[in-house]
């Protein structure tokens, strides 16, 4: 089952909503399965329990939800943007999924969350990308039933690099971190996490998790690649790269990770807060 509102495009995912753009975020998430089944682990997620997925995207965190809440539980996905959160939905439904609903709906609409309360809300890449995220985290604690729990899982991307250093993954790093920039995203927004549950209300975090990644460079180019790509139109706009300075980076980077295609390339890091609402 699924819900629509009508929404309209803004520029808070400044990534864009291709089917590209969908595949880069299934690949993504399926790289941090592991890490998110961890945190989801340690908040102990029962069965029956009732969950939100606050910019669900593709689902696979819905899915990951759905395995441990079982048939009686109850998993709802909602995101700004109607296309990938119905796909998603039809993919979980085929899976045996049958828990799982969807509702499109704006997080930084200053409105209640619908559906609420849940016995987990948990966001992940959202507050990155929402210059609204206090208010936006705010509204996700509302949403949490006493006893349950608010998790956020978010990107600090200082981490990312490859050795040697290359000229070319320092531009397609340059533009990928002013391109989020000029759309209002915070790229250490991980690291914040802490800061921003007091500031939200929510107090300290009873936990945090951090997750890193490495692979060679012959793999791994192939995401910020990819970013580089969905934010291009944003570059664009705000003057960063032309299409012509932006095609070179893209060339000197394949033919860099074919010359050093076993040179370790880090992730940006994973980091994970948690807190429970007290029973009441």
């Amino acid at each position: 089952m699924s819900t629509t509102e009508t929404i309209p495009r803004t520029s808070s995912y400044s990534l864009g909503h291709t089917p590209l753009e969908y595949e880069r975020l299934r690949a993504q998430a399926r790289v941090w399965e592991v890490a998110t089944g961890r945190v989801l682990d340690q908040v102990g997620l029962p069965k029956g329990a009732s969950c939100l997925d606050a910019g669900s995207g593709p689902g696979e965190t819905m899915r990951l939800m759905a395995q441990r809440v079982g048939a009686d539980g109850r998993v709802v996905g909602m995101d700004a943007d109607p296309s990938i959160g119905i796909l998603a939905v039809e993919m979980l439904h085929r899976t045996g999924h049958r828990q799982c609903a969807f509702h499109a709906h704006d997080l930084t609409a200053d409105r209640p969350i619908p559906s609420a309360p849940f016995d987990l809300v948990y966001a992940r890449l959202l507050l990155f990308h929402l210059p609204q995220r206090v208010a936006v985290l705010e509204r996700l604690w509302d949403a949490v039933a006493p006893g349950g729990h608010l998790v956020i899982q978010d990107y600090d991307l200082r981490s990312a690099s490859v050795l040697p250093e290359l000229a070319s993954f320092e531009e397609v790093g340059r533009v990928i971190f002013s391109a989020f920039g000029a759309a209002g995203a915070d790229v250490n927004v991980g690291a914040r996490l802490a800061r921003l549950f007091e500031e939200a209300g929510v107090g300290t975090p009873d936990g945090t998790d951090v997750a890193g990644r490495i692979e060679p460079f012959g793999t791994g180019h192939a995401m910020f690649a990819s970013v580089f790509r969905s934010l291009l139109p944003v570059a664009l706009a705000h003057g960063i790269t032309t299409e012509q300075a932006a095609a070179a980076t893209l060339a000197a980077l394949d033919h860099d990770a074919t010359r050093f295609a076993g040179s370790p390339m880090t992730w940006p890091l994973m980091i994970a807060a948690w807190k429970r609402k007290e029973l009441t």
